[in-house]
Formats: structure tokens, sequence, C-alpha cells
């Protein structure tokens, strides 16, 4: 967009970079993410789990992340260490990442810290160490607990992993969960001991006992208005109680509740007291005997380091028996010894050396999360410790022994510890497609690299894109740097992972198209059967249910993960076992009816709606409308036949070639004053015309009550700044739809515009007004010929005399607007301002609160909320199972679907659904299953097959749209079709000829079984090639 005056930085008002945290600041919300902005983060220890911590919290936006590990990198550590090369071997740890730690985010300085580690720990806000002897985290967490900082530890040793915090003595939680408030419209309050608040019919408060409530709007007992917050007891999912209201005035109507968060304070035991009587978050409901046990062996660890000076060597037994009797001791001595179970010990020993780059991601997204909690006090922190495994990922097709996971001097050496080197080339010989290569799909790329997936003789990644990078994505997607906006995902992800292993070198194929019906061509039968596995990692969920329908149709596994916010899932779909991703759906989102935008509106949302859709109204709609007329031949038996606002389209094509055809940017500004006066002056006088503040309904009760609030029209001020919002905006948009160089000089806007005449407005009578949902839908539904309900005087001779004074299309020859596609992410294109403006003014007609422009952005660009903690940490929890596929397990309890809200924090497994199964003919069948038949059989040969084979008689036969068989089918044409083949009949009927890629046919099929009964069955593939 062309306009003077310098373009708008992208800050909100706290001066956060909007562009680059735009997903992230709906996360956690502006105070939060300024008070990580003044923190100070040490991070000691820079192997997977610290690396990974780093990356998180630097992508997260604190002050400053300063880095300490001066021990020199070792090969092994190549196998999470994503920002380690094998030439960095022999450097110190921290300064061979620092570099590119310190490219994530340009707001974030990321330094080494030189010299004595304890010595300087006072300057910083948060202490997170991994990898660090237990005697010197105790000394680090006396000195940190004693001087208010925070401290975090951590550590991931193989399938097994904990963490473990100290917020100090008074840590205040200001917001526990993240979830907005709720609040509703209150119907009535009576006046008792136990006052009770009831909401409108049908309005379900959503509160909980002890929940604390302000009122606003209230009438008659306006006394609640002032008051401090009030603790709520539920009485019901309409009523709630909020203590003795008969000092109060009767209540007459209206009013409002919304929830008022409570701070909680939380007192942390230092770590030396905290380890003696340890208070446990389960990270696994189906393992409540773990954490006890873990919590032993690590401290066994720790002893077992100091008195070998190293961990137990992979699988070996005679470090496992010392290992056990260790944590036999430290349970004997404990104050609450636990059951300890030796099989479960050994393996920690034995995979005490191995370090797994998912296990480092759940952890570390985890404990980056906690380290965002102690900075801003924003979610309810892990109290104290957390243990965590994944023992159910151990292969159990290849054997392990201390020679298989012996060290090879290979940059796999960590995982080689843990599953063996006959698993790890399985790993690297996997044939694995990605969809999409957004923030899950970095993330997923980054555990693939770094366990060398697809990077053996047989294996390959395949992954593909369409986008493009832009700037909102630096934030999570952290294989993508400032140098690549606007290049294709999937490119610079592929390129970004091979730097990290060059193992993966030719071994990556990114595509930039999109998978779906019309890409059947590229991704056909040679491409999907090959593959090993799918994972998803798209964000919409058209996308993911056909990639799911792929899956089932070529028997696929398909590994599917999604977050939202701090809220993450992931859903492993197996072929013959589960139920697929299509075989569940979320519910609807909730609509707002149609006569509650236009004309009753009582919440913000509301209103922003409105906003969005005035938006389309003004800006895309007339001129697309314009340029059709001025294109397209007969517009006026095509479009306007199509429509049922046929004198809506021709008044504003009038509109904006005749009448108000702007010829400079003056005549914009004065379009959009025109365009305030209509919407919030006019409009809003002529609906109190027809229904006055004191109307009442046929019944006798008044028509301005329950959800219905009575607007009063705004009077313009050119002095009021959201009133020059509104104008600015509008003005500017309209220039950007004739092509006009606009304006940003508010001075010259304000001076120009208060010089605009504007003609008086009288109410008339006769106009419709849509009051109910009913009469809203008849409108919206009105037919091609039918007028709308509110221009009463408009008929059809109206709409030919409009049309003739049209100008015609060939003396315009050349000419055309540009109409404004609603673009949420591009801060000088006046998008937002005018929603914003157009939403707050509006709200203030019907006197609901304004919602600020990153409020506004949220809701009118329908803004997923994203945070990097989450998204590494789901992507983890993915690879953990799809180690189980590679390995081939092959029942469903061994795998998990997972929950985790990173907020509460709350993790909760489950073993994926069974497909449902249907039966014909005594045989059970599932959504897996299909009739395989090969050969181009007729379609008479076809029906004796299933006669024959099956006993089951074909009632009804189609190919997608095309129905190629029925019983009630006219004889002649049967015969006919009969003698065809299956390829003939599909094209015959379909007049389309079939692809030279596609090798098989679908067949939709209605049987009836041996008792003459119509039986549902699976579909028929017919392989003809």
């Amino acid at each position: 967009m062309e306009v003077d005056g310098e373009h708008p930085t992208s800050t909100t008002a706290s001066g956060i970079d909007e562009s680059l945290y735009s997903r992230q600041v709906y996360v956690l919300g502006e105070e939060a993410m300024m008070k990580m902005s003044a923190s100070n983060v040490l991070i000691c220890g820079l192997t997977g789990l610290g690396v990974e911590i780093a990356k998180n919290i630097i992508l997260a936006g604190v002050k400053s992340v300063t880095l300490f590990d001066p021990n020199p990198v070792q090969i092994a550590d190549l196998s999470s260490q994503f920002f380690l090369h094998e030439s960095d071997v022999g450097k110190p740890r921290a300064k061979a990442c620092v570099a590119a730690l310190g490219e994530l985010n340009n707001y974030v300085p990321v330094t080494v810290l030189e010299g004595d580690l304890e010595s300087q720990l006072g300057k910083f806000q948060v202490v997170v160490v991994t990898n660090m002897p237990l005697e010197q985290q105790i000394r680090i967490n006396d000195f940190t607990h004693s001087r208010g900082i925070k401290f975090i530890s951590a550590d991931v040793r193989g399938l097994f992993g904990f963490a473990f915090n100290d917020f100090g003595d008074n840590f205040v939680v200001t917001d526990q969960t993240g979830e907005e408030p709720v609040s509703g419209m209150i119907a009535g309050i009576s006046k008792e001991e136990a006052g009770v608040v009831a909401c409108l019919e049908d309005h379900r408060h959503g509160l909980e006992d002890g929940d604390y409530v302000k009122f606003q709007e209230i009438k008659g007992m306006t006394a609640l208005n002032d008051i401090e917050p009030v603790k709520v007891t539920v009485s019901g999912p309409y009523t709630f109680k909020i203590g003795d209201t008969r000092g109060f005035s009767d209540y007459i109507g209206g009013g409002v509740f919304t929830q008022v968060k409570q701070p909680k304070v939380m007192k942390f035991l230092p770590l030396r007291e905290a380890i003696k009587s340890p208070e446990f978050l389960i990270s696994d409901f189906a393992k409540f005997d773990r954490p006890g046990q873990l919590h032993v062996g690590f401290q066994a660890l720790d002893i077992f380091r100091v008195k070998h000076h190293v961990l137990p060597r992979p699988h070996n037994e005679t470090d496992a028996t010392d290992f056990v009797n260790i944590a036999k001791s430290v349970n004997q001595e404990s104050s609450s010894p636990v059951d300890l179970d030796e099989k479960l010990l050994k393996e920690l020993s034995y995979q005490a050396r191995g370090d797994l780059t998912p296990m480092c991601a759940v952890l570390g997204g985890l404990v980056a999360q906690e380290v965002l909690k102690a900075c801003s006090g924003k979610f309810c922190p892990i109290y104290q410790f957390m243990y965590f495994d994944s023992l159910e990922s151990l292969p159990s097709s290849t054997s392990r022994s201390e020679a298989s996971c012996a060290p090879r001097n290979s940059r796999y050496d960590g995982i080689i510890a843990v599953f063996g080197v006959e698993f790890q080339e399985k790993i690297a010989n996997a044939r694995q497609f990605l969809v999409g290569a957004g923030a899950i799909g970095c993330e997923m790329l980054k555990n693939w690299a770094m366990l060398g997936l697809g990077s053996g003789t047989n294996g390959y990644i395949k992954v593909t894109d369409m986008d493009t990078i832009e700037k909102s994505n630096l934030n999570r997607q952290f294989l993508f740097r400032p140098k690549d906006i606007s290049k294709l995902k999937s490119e610079c992800a592929a390129a970004a992972v091979q730097a990290m292993n060059p193992d993966l070198r030719g071994k990556i194929i990114s595509f930039a198209d999109r998978v779906g019906p019309d890409t059947e061509h590229i991704f056909h039968d040679g491409f999907w059967e090959p593959l090993t596995g799918v994972t998803n990692a798209l964000d919409n969920v058209e996308a993911r249910k056909y990639v799911d329908r792929r899956c089932v149709f070529y028997k696929k596994s398909l590994l599917e993960s999604g977050t939202l916010g701090t809220k993450g899932n992931t859903q492993v779909v197996l072929p013959n076992l589960t139920e697929s991703y299509s075989s569940s759906n979320d519910p609807p989102e909730k609509s707002i009816p149609i006569c509650t935008l236009k004309n009753f509106p009582n919440a913000i949302e509301h209103t922003i709606q409105w906003a969005r859709d005035l938006f389309d109204g003004l800006f895309r709609n007339p001129a697309e409308n314009v340029n059709l007329y001025l294109t397209q031949p007969n517009f006026a038996e095509t479009t306007l036949k199509q429509s049922g606002n046929q004198m809506e389209i021709l008044e504003s094509i009038h509109s904006f070639l005749v009448s108000s055809r702007p010829l400079t940017f003056d005549h914009c500004i004065e379009w959009a004053r025109l365009r305030f006066e209509d919407l919030y002056g006019n409009q809003i006088k002529q609906l109190l015309y027809n229904f006055p503040p004191d109307a009442v309904t046929s019944t006798g009760t008044p028509f301005w009550s329950g959800p219905k609030k009575a607007p009063s029209p705004i009077v313009f001020d050119a002095e009021n700044p959201l009133h020059l919002d509104f104008i600015m905006s509008a003005a500017n948009l309209h220039a950007y739809n004739f092509g006009m160089k606009g304006s940003r000089d508010r001075q010259y806007v304000s001076a120009v515009v208060a010089k605009i005449p504007v003609p008086e407005f009288t109410p008339k009578s006769g106009v419709k007004i849509q009051v109910n949902e009913s009469e809203a839908a008849q409108a919206a539904a009105a037919p091609a010929g039918m007028l709308p309900l509110n221009a009463p005087n408009a008929d059809v001779d109206g709409l030919d005399e409009l049309m003739s004074k049209l100008p015609s299309p060939s003396s315009l020859v050349g000419f055309r607007l540009s109409p404004a596609d609603f673009e949420k992410d591009d801060d000088t294109n006046f998008h937002i301002d005018f929603v914003t403006a157009a939403s707050n003014l509006r709200a203030t007609n019907y006197s609901i609160t304004n919602a600020d422009r990153l409020k506004t952005k949220f809701i009118a660009g329908k803004i997923i909320p994203a945070i990097a903690t989450t998204t590494a940490l789901v992507t983890g929890l993915v690879c953990l199972e799809l180690f189980k596929i590679i390995d081939g397990k092959s029942k469903i309890d061994d795998y998990k679907n997972g929950f985790v809200n990173l907020a509460l924090p709350f993790f909760g497994f489950s073993e994926p659904i069974p497909a449902p199964k249907a039966k014909y003919n005594n045989k059970e069948w599932t959504l897996w299953d299909r009739f395989e038949v090969t050969g181009n059989l007729t379609l008479q040969q076809l029906m004796d097959h299933f006669k024959k084979e099956h006993n089951l008689e074909i009632t009804m036969l189609s190919s997608g749209v095309s129905m190629l068989y029925s019983f009630f089918m006219p004889k002649p044409k049967l015969q006919q079709r009969l003698k065809m083949t299956m390829t003939e009949l599909v094209e015959s009927i379909s007049k389309k000829p079939i692809q030279p890629h596609v090798s098989s046919l679908i067949l939709e099929v209605c049987v009836n079984d041996a008792e003459g009964e119509d039986v549902e069955v699976p579909y028929i593939l017919l392989k003809f090639r």
C-alpha cells in the first residue's frame, strides 16, 4: 500500500515486536513477556538437553542468556546437540555453540560465562543446571535460594529424565491456567443472606467454587458494580452465590460478571531439603510407582559417578549390579523407602550414557517453560520434582548387549548406548514422509537429523510444504533465519538439517506441493508404497484428513500431533489396529447469530466479527464486483441472478464508478467520514427509532433486556483518537482500492475531515430490522430476485434504472480496482487498524468494553496461539512413538496417545482407540479393510465374483460421484454396462480419462448379504494395471 509518511513499527504498546512474537504473545500475554524481557538466565551444561532449553528460551525472548560449559566437545555429544559439528570436537562446549544460539533471536544477547561459576551467580534471575554433580547442584541452590534466584535442575539419561524446581519461599503465580477469564450476562440477583446470581437462560457460567468475580453494568443493585472481587459458591450450572445482598438496592436488570484471577503464593524447599522429602508431579498415571524409584535411581547414578568418575557402561552387568546395590543403600537410608524394581534400575544403569534427542526435546520443552514461569509468574510451576521415562520405546525386534551398545566413536554413540547398533541401522534405513515444515516440522526434522533417520543406504526423508517463510515464523520455526524470509520452508528446512548432520546430504527430498487430490500425479502409488511411515506437521484439519485417508488407503502408519498455546496432543494411527485421525471430529465452532452481529451485539467478539465482515463489505467485495462488471459479459444475467442482494451490489458499483468515485485523497477522507456517520450515527438512530429505549415486547417485557443492550449514537469528534483512527484507516483503504496514494499525516486528515459537511439524518418509517434469528436467516437466504428486508422501497424497475445509470464497460477499458484481501500480519496495510477502530466504535455504541489492537488481531485473524516450548515437547513425544513404529510393535497397548498442558502442568497418556468393527456374513472388518480385486474386469464379472467369493449381491456401485450400476437401472442401459470393463465404464460415465499415474479404482458398493439384508461392507480396490 502506497502512503505518505513513515510506516509504523510493528510493536505492541509495551514495546514487544509483534511481527516476531505475534503467536507467542497470545500464549503468555504482554505483562509476562515484559517480565521475561527483564530476566537474565544462566544455563549450565550444553549437551543435548542444555542446548534444547537454551534454544527455546532464546526464541521466547528473555533479556539475556548466558552459557556455561567449559568441558570439551565429545563425538557422542553429536547424538543430540544439534548446534555442534565434528569439527568442534575438543573445543569448549559453550564456546562451540554460542554463535549458532545467538542467531536465533536478535533481541536476546547470548554470551559465554568465563571464569569461576559459583562466584558469578548473583547477576542472574534464573539459573538452570544440567549434567551437574548433585553436590555442586546443592551448593549452587543453597546460594540461589538465599538470594531469591530461581533454580532449575534437569537431566536426561537414555529414556529417563527428570526436572526439579526451587523458586524460593514466596513465589507468586499470577495466572495458574492461562485460560481466558469467564464472563456472562446476568438475568437476576436475589436479595438474601446468600444472594444468588442467575445467568441468562442457556448460558452456563463456567465458574468453580472459590473463584472470584467482579460486576459491571448492573441496574438497581448498582453497589455491586463498585465492590472488590467477590468469592463465589457454585449452586448450579446457571447460578452462583455471592454472599449477603440484603444491604443493597433491589436488582432491576442488566449486568455482566467477569472472573477475576487471584494470585497464588507457593513456597519451595531448597534441593538440600526437597531431596529428602520429595513432592512429585506425576507424568504418567500408569506408572504411579516410578517417580519414587527414579528419585532413588538418579541419586544412585550421582554416587556411582563420584565413586568411579564415570557413569555406568552401556549394558554392562558389573556396573549395573554395583549401581543397584548403591540404589538399595540410598533407599534404605531414606526416611520414606520405596519398593525397588531391580529390572527398572538396571535399565537406568544400562542407559546412563545414552543421549536421545527426543527425550531432550521433551525435557527441554518442559524445562524451558518452567524458566518462563520463573521469569514471569505466569502459569503454575512443577512442584518440585518430575520424573519421566519412555521404556516402552525400547526395541523388541533387535537384541541389546554390551557389545551391540558399546561406543563406536560415532556421532550416534548416544543412541547406540540405548538401542544397540542394529536398531540404529533400522532408524537409518527408515523412509519417512513429513507433511509440513512449519513449527512442528522444523522440530521433527531436527530430531530425525540427530537420530540419523533416513541416512542409511535404503533410507530417506521426503518433506513437503508449499508455504514460504514469514517473520512471525522465526519465533518458533528455529531452522529459519531472517535471510530465509520469502523462501520455501521445505527447502530451507531440508538444507538446515543437512548442515546439522552431513550424513543426510542427498537423503532429504523436498517438495513445494500441497498434498491433495490435485497432486496425486506427484504423490502417487510409487511415492506412497515404499514409505515406512508418515508424519503430519499440518495446521489445518482438511489437509490432515486427506493425508489420513491416504495412509488408510496405503496402510501406512501416521503420527499426528498439534499444539494450541501450552496445550499439545499426539496421536498414533496404526494400520489394522487403531481408528484413524478422521474417525473422530472436534465439535464445530460456536457461531454468532446473524441478528446479534447486525443489531444486538453484547460482547467484544461480536463487534470484532462485525468489523471483520465490514472490512470485506467496504474494501473487497465492492471492488471485486466492479471488476466483474467491467470484465464479465452479461454481468446482470449471470452474477446478479445468483445473488439475493442485487440492489446492494448495483448501488456499490454505481457508487464506486459514478456517484462517489474519488479523484483525490481528500475525496477518500470525505467518503470515510460519511461512512462513519452512517455506521455509528444514522443506523443507531434508526434502530432506536424502531425500538426506543423504553420499548416493550408483545408480552410486556422490556425490549432492551437480557442479551439486548440499548445502543447510543456517536457524535463525531476529530480530536478523538479512535474516531480519527477510523477515518485514517478507511480513507487509506479506499484510496488503495482506486490505486491512489494515501497519507499517514493525522493532522492533515483531521483538518480535512473537520470541514466536511454531513447531511442531517431523519429516521424513516417502514424500515424492517431483523429482531430474531429466523428473520435474519430469511434475509441471508433470500433467493435471487427477492429484495432485501431492509430495502422496502426497492423494486425490479429500480434495478433496471440503476443498471442504466452505470457507465458502459467499454468506456472504462483498462480501468480496474484493487480489492483488499484481508492480511493480518502486515502492520503497514491498515487492515487491523481499520478492524480495531471499527469494532471499538461499535462497542462504544453498545457500551461494550473496547479491545486493544492485539486482541482484535487475535480474534479477527483467527490466530492460533503458539510457543516453541510446547512444539518441542510434543515433537519429542511423537518421536518416542516413532521408535515403536520402526521397531514394528504390533500390540495396540505398546503405543500411547499423549495430552499435555504445560501451563498446569499436566501430562496424560492413553492407549490409541481400536478401529471400530463391523460385520457381514459373520465376517468382521474395520476401516483398514477393503475387497482387493486384480484385473480390469467387466461389470458382469465383478458382480459374479462378489456372488461367488463373498456371497454378496451388489445392488449399487459407484466411483466418486459417478453411479456405475444400480438395481433399478433400465434394462437396456444395464445390458450395455454389464459388458464394459470397469475402466471403460468409469471413463464413460465420468466423461474423464483415467490419468496415467492411476493404477487402481476405488469403488463404493451397496450389497445384500446371504439373508437378502442390506449390509455395510468395505470398498472395492480394483487394481487394473
